[in-house]
């Protein structure tokens, strides 16, 4: 509802916020979504041990009663071959998937096999964060290659794009998104997550959108 219809294919979408806000848990549910409304591939690019099968199915399985349990336990079995998970724990690991990935989508084009309709990278922050340190630009600059990287992919191959950002100490105190100045043009959308403490209240609002105007918010649960 607040995005008018979901995420956008072709554009790279970052959802911060932090630590416990829902970042993760909504990567699980658009992942089982996609992988089950649309039959579609879904890459998720796990850096912090936090992709969670549990969790699929435990979506799979709110899945109306009306539906025979050997039904859910096809369509889950579906599901879970639909979605790929790399666990990757530095930024180079990573560019390899997605150059892998790239090639593989190149492949499909060609075979027709079935498309991959979303990749996800949870989190793109912490493979970041340790080559931005000193005073050189080379980190800065793998940075904005990597960005690019992922919004030639959403673009050329049609699929969206979804990373996840964690936040930092900013002037007085006040939290916002890591990684910088330089990191803030790249995402098409940012989202801003937010969660009610000791409950499952979340909070969402439109940092920046293409075509959206920033500031709207949603609330909802997890």
């Amino acid at each position: 509802m607040l995005l008018h219809g979901g995420l956008c294919v072709g554009h790279l979408t970052e959802l911060v916020g932090p630590s416990s806000a829902g970042k993760t848990q909504i990567c699980l549910k658009v992942a089982s979504g996609v992988a089950t409304r649309y039959m579609g591939g879904v890459v998720f690019i796990d850096t912090g041990n936090s992709f969670s099968p549990l969790r699929i199915a435990h979506f799979i399985n709110q899945i109306p009663d009306t539906i025979f349990k050997e039904v859910k336990q096809n369509i889950l079995e579906k599901v879970m071959s639909q979605i790929l998970c790399h666990s990757v724990f530095d930024i180079f690991a990573m560019l390899d998937v997605v150059h892998q990935l790239e090639y593989s989508l190149r492949s499909q084009v060609q075979t027709g096999a079935d498309q991959v309709r979303l990749l996800i990278v949870d989190s793109i922050s912490s493979l970041i964060t340790p080559i931005l340190g000193g005073s050189g630009s080379h980190g800065r600059a793998l940075m904005i290659s990597a960005g690019f990287l992922l919004k030639k992919l959403a673009h050329e191959h049609n699929l969206a794009v979804v990373v996840t950002n964690h936040m930092v100490g900013g002037e007085g105190g006040i939290l916002k998104p890591a990684l910088g100045e330089s990191w803030k043009s790249i995402p098409h959308v940012r989202l801003l997550l937010s969660r009610d403490p000791g409950s499952s209240i979340c909070h969402m609002s439109i940092l920046k959108h293409s075509y959206m105007a920033s500031g709207r918010a949603a609330r909802f649960m997890i």
